[in-house]
């Protein structure tokens, strides 16, 4: 099972420091309305809560490409 790492920091109301092992985002926004969330990799995602079990979630990358990394873990 591999291991992970998240950490998310509070720095302001309603502004998040999200810290994982190959990134880390800002998110604004708070639990009743729209949440922007921009990363270091150039990924921008809105996302809101529905009522409901329901959710809505867009997402835009910027003009970067990600490397490819379809080499074997070890090598």
């Amino acid at each position: 099972m591999p291991l992970t790492f998240r950490k998310s920091f509070r720095i302001l109301p309603g502004v998040t420091l999200n810290i994982n092992r190959r990134s880390w985002s800002i998110t604004t926004g708070g639990r009743h309305g729209p949440r922007r969330t921009h990363s270091s990799t150039g990924r921008r995602t809105t996302s809101m809560d529905l009522p409901g079990p329901f959710g809505w979630r867009k997402t835009a990358h910027s003009g970067r490409t990600r490397r490819n990394r379809s080499r074997w873990m070890g090598h």
